[in-house]
């Protein structure tokens, strides 16, 4: 683990060093869990967003967007719970003065458990090699079932304690458990308490109550109280989704571990509307999708994993997470969830509108179900970067930093480059980069020895650099280079369009 957390620093570093995340406010010493991102983060970030947008929305004749306001009329969160329920159980370590979440604790407790199992396995693998039978192992080994069973038994009082509310019952649960502060390692904890997690402010000139609205502590809800006015303009028909990015608000006592967990975040949500009844139907289709959807990416499929959720939230008959392999080890990335007709309803009763659809082949009126999933974009802009950081040993004492990101999500796509800055050389690389411009975001460089311009386009993720010398203008070629393999060809330039769209294009991914 110790490992994992130095790539993590390491990761933090080069983000900053060659423009992908910087600290906010860094000139005044900085903001706590509040990140800015730099002028290549800004691009790796849109470039996600565009591939969940397309691969939802454009791919989908029956899922469309929308972009709803941050700022909604207040009752809007007393409908969805937020205002009475948006808690976090909170504990505090009266020795290190740190606070947790409670069951955040828990878990990590429990994956403990889950990490022995696994160990079990590995030995079990090197021990019988191909005659080895891990499902016959799982189901037999004692070591195994003494783990599994202690995992059921808290994830049963988990259920129980946090599913009724009872913060005294999580507190026995820490205690009974010998859970220690991971910075303290005291077993000094105060009572668990709810702490809600929404931002409020005041709009107009007035002070008070009547002003007090919020900033929205997830998207969800702008699409619920657009549900109708979509349906109707779009002429939509069950089953459809609505699709939306936007920022959400948490006042998150413990954000921390980089852009992993901030206060001010975005979402890329989309909620599925479906005849009640067909929703697990839908809900086993939308997990499908969204892991397909993450393993085109190329990240590596071991880095993912599928959590059921032990407490369902209050409006749910269905959920899971799709966990990745993140530097701090396995953490939420997407939820997927079958929130029943819970919020329309909400939104029928506070709003008394109906909101409803008729469903001309059952010729009758519902409130339909919804299958929602939610992706945070920060934390897929996490996974995407911390999976593709390597250093790699050239040999001779020699490393490059590399970043491998999949080429359709790479800032640049492609660096255009002088082999000297004279001789019409830049003017050469110059009527290049304006050809490629068009399809392609380039960067031209010129400074400094090839070898090392080279270096600084690997560590930005570059999929390919173009170095223009003294046979370019003899021929019209030029050499490619790869990043991934470091390989270098002659290639005509009047083909260089082709090879960079064929490698970088996100038709790849989509399809």
């Amino acid at each position: 683990m110790e490992q994992k957390e130095d790539n993590l620093k390491d990761i933090i570093s080069h983000a900053k060093e060659y423009g992908f995340v910087f600290p906010s406010s860094e000139i005044y010493d900085g903001l706590s869990a509040t990140y800015d991102y730099g002028q290549l983060g800004s691009e790796l970030k849109n470039n996600i967003k565009s591939y969940w947008w397309k691969a939802m929305v454009q791919m989908h004749e029956n899922i469309v967007g929308i972009d709803a306001a941050i700022f909604m009329h207040p009752n809007t969160w007393k409908a969805s719970g937020h205002v009475d329920a948006f808690n976090d159980p909170l504990i505090d370590n009266k020795d290190s003065k740190k606070r947790y979440r409670a069951d955040v604790l828990i878990e990590e407790h429990m994956e403990k458990y889950r990490n022995k199992i696994k160990k079990d396995v590995e030995k079990g693998k090197k021990r019988f090699g191909d005659d080895f039978d891990e499902e016959q192992f799982l189901a037999t080994n004692p070591n195994v079932l003494r783990n599994q069973a202690k995992i059921e038994d808290i994830e049963n009082r988990m259920r129980e304690t946090l599913g009724n509310g009872d913060l005294e019952g999580v507190y026995n649960l820490i205690m009974d458990l010998g859970i220690v502060c991971p910075i303290s390692g005291s077993k000094n904890w105060t009572e668990v308490r709810q702490f809600n997690l929404m931002f409020s402010t005041e709009l107009g000139s007035v002070a008070g109550d009547a002003s007090k609205i919020y900033l929205r502590p997830e998207t969800a809800q702008g699409i619920f109280v657009n549900f109708l006015n979509v349906q109707k303009t779009g002429r939509m028909k069950v089953p459809f989704g609505i699709a939306q990015i936007g920022k959400a608000f948490r006042n998150e006592i413990i954000a921390r571990q980089f852009i992993f967990r901030m206060r001010e975040f975005e979402q890329m949500e989309m909620q599925f509307f479906v005849r009640p009844g067909e929703e697990m139907k839908w809900y086993e289709y939308w997990k499908e999708q969204r892991i397909h959807w993450h393993k085109k990416l190329g990240l590596g499929e071991d880095n993912y994993r599928f959590h059921d959720h032990i407490q369902l939230a209050h409006y749910a008959n269905a959920a899971a997470d799709i966990e990745f392999n993140f530097p701090m080890g396995f953490k939420e990335l997407e939820g997927i969830h079958s929130r029943t007709d819970f919020d329309l309803k909400q939104h029928e009763e506070h709003s008394g509108k109906k909101l409803q659809y008729f469903d001309p082949e059952l010729n009758e009126n519902y409130v339909p179900f919804v299958i929602e999933t939610s992706i945070g974009l920060d934390r897929m802009f996490l996974a995407v970067l911390s999976s593709s950081y390597k250093m790699e040993d050239l040999g001779e004492g020699k490393q490059r930093a590399v970043l491998s990101l999949p080429p359709a999500l790479a800032p640049y796509k492609v660096a255009v480059m002088p082999l000297t800055k004279k001789d019409g050389l830049p003017e050469k690389a110059r009527e290049i980069m304006d050809t490629l411009k068009f399809d392609f975001n380039c960067i031209y460089d010129e400074k400094g020895a090839a070898g090392r311009r080279y270096r600084i386009q690997d560590a930005m993720g570059t999929p390919y650099c173009i170095m223009v010398d003294h046979q370019s203008l003899e021929d019209n070629t030029v050499t490619i280079r790869d990043r991934d393999t470091m390989e270098q060809e002659r290639v005509a330039i009047d083909q260089l369009a082709q090879i960079i769209g064929e490698k970088v294009s996100m038709t790849t991914l989509l399809k």
